[in-house]
């Protein structure tokens, strides 16, 4: 099937289930899309004995579809670049301590507790397994979606400086993870060809693998990320042309990106980097009035469409998965479980620094509601080895992830607007 096809399908799909949402349940948008996409999958699951090749079909055009390529070498670069040119930097730097933390410890924590966890839960279970596809779990339904937390933080209401919090941990956070998640695939051969390797050795290379794609990716990515924002301010400052200045924007990211991923620098902390400079020192020193409005508006179409899509496939890959009994089971203990390390991981840095400064009222408990998995957790683990010898813990690591985001997303996202205004409103004496 060409590239058009499935575009033209996806966009259908999107388009029918948005306008179906907007008159029955009126959901936010994004996450109505997903949920009658997993109505769509359940419905040609449960008409297969009528339309035995419908199921079938279906499946066969998601897997003409590379979810883990069309999102993390795609979508991803626009949809980080939207999110990042609407925070504000000023606020952001206020908050820069707790989302440091949270980006870097947070992420790197709940790797190491998820996975060991996930390593005693599934030995409970009968499965066995090696421990670094434990940490491997860990590391990707670790980080929080700012996919998914910027649309349902902008119709939330919540206070700018906790809306900052969790935007810009959200924003960073991702591409931390993802690093994370690279040192830790890249040692699956190891860990396979040597069995019970050395303990020490193994440590070693973590280490060593850690402290070279963190400098280079993580690091090279963000310097790679302020050398493309700073082209485009000089470029936008010397022109007074719309059409121009976002073309200029557009061909930013989608070069930028590129380039980033060619060089093996991080791509989503140079779009992040990139973003807020257009959107702050840009934004004020660069445009006029007219283009600001053109192109926050050109900005929150890309990210409106792509949302839509991306839901619409986190939807529907319910009908690729194979739904095994124990995987069910572990994807449900997996909901509490990653709760419960969010929770510890966002706790110990506000406690730490209620000391020095006020937060907000129960501050922890929305930033641990508030930290949704969304569609980066599923393309990492679409990205897991497919060697036949992997396919059983593949598929079981996939089949949890799913569950969380799609619990994460439905459930979480639509109750995180009422915890934020309980939260805010003051007790009755």
């Amino acid at each position: 099937m060409e590239a058009l096809d499935i575009i033209g399908i996806l966009l259908v799909l999107a388009a029918a289930f948005g306008y179906l949402n907007l008159k029955t349940f009126k959901l936010p948008t994004t996450i109505g899309i997903m949920l009658f996409g997993v109505i769509f999958s359940l419905a040609l699951l449960a008409l297969s004995p009528l339309f035995p090749n419908l199921p079938g079909q279906a499946k066969e055009f998601l897997e003409s579809i590379d979810f883990n390529k069309t999102l993390m070498e795609g979508m991803l670069s626009y949809l980080l670049f939207a999110g990042a040119l609407h925070v504000n930097l000023n606020n952001l730097k206020e908050q820069k301590f707790l989302v440091a933390i949270l980006a870097s410890f947070g992420v790197v924590f709940s790797t190491f507790a998820i996975g060991g966890s996930t390593y005693f839960i599934l030995g409970w279970l009968g499965v066995k397994v090696d421990f670094i596809w434990c940490l491997l779990f860990g590391s990707l339904i670790s980080p929080t979606d700012p996919v998914a937390v910027l649309g349902i933080l902008k119709k939330a209401g919540a206070p700018k400086s906790l809306e900052t919090k969790i935007t810009g941990e959200s924003l960073f956070n991702d591409g931390v993870g993802v690093v994370v998640y690279l040192v830790l695939i890249g040692m699956i051969p190891v860990a396979a060809s040597h069995g019970h390797a050395d303990d020490h050795h193994a440590t070693e290379m973590t280490a060593g693998a850690i402290a070279k794609l963190f400098t280079i990716e993580a690091g090279g990515g963000i310097l790679w990320g302020l050398l493309i924002g700073t082209i485009g301010f000089f470029s936008l400052k010397s022109i007074n042309n719309y059409q121009i200045e976002i073309l200029i924007s557009l061909a930013l990211v989608t070069a930028g990106y590129r380039a980033a991923y060619a060089m093996h620098l991080s791509g989503p902390l140079a779009m992040v980097v990139a973003g807020l400079m257009i959107g702050n020192q840009g934004r004020y020193l660069a445009m006029s009035d007219s283009t600001r409005e053109h192109l926050d508006t050109f900005w929150e179409l890309i990210d409106e469409i792509l949302n839509a899509v991306l839901f619409l496939l986190i939807g529907i890959e319910l009908l690729i998965l194979d739904w095994t009994p124990t995987a069910i089971i572990f994807g449900l203990i997996a909901i509490p479980l990653t709760l419960v390390i969010r929770f510890i991981a966002a706790g110990i840095p506000v406690t730490i620094l209620k000391r020095f400064r006020q937060f907000s009222p129960r501050v922890i408990t929305i930033l641990t509601w508030g930290g949704l998995r969304g569609g980066i957790s599923i393309a990492l683990a679409l990205g897991l080895p497919k060697d036949p010898e992997f396919l059983e813990i593949r598929n079981l690591l996939l089949v949890a992830t799913y569950i969380v985001v799609i619990f994460s997303i439905s459930v979480q996202g639509l109750s995180l607007k009422k915890l934020i205004e309980r939260s805010l409103t003051p007790k009755k004496a």
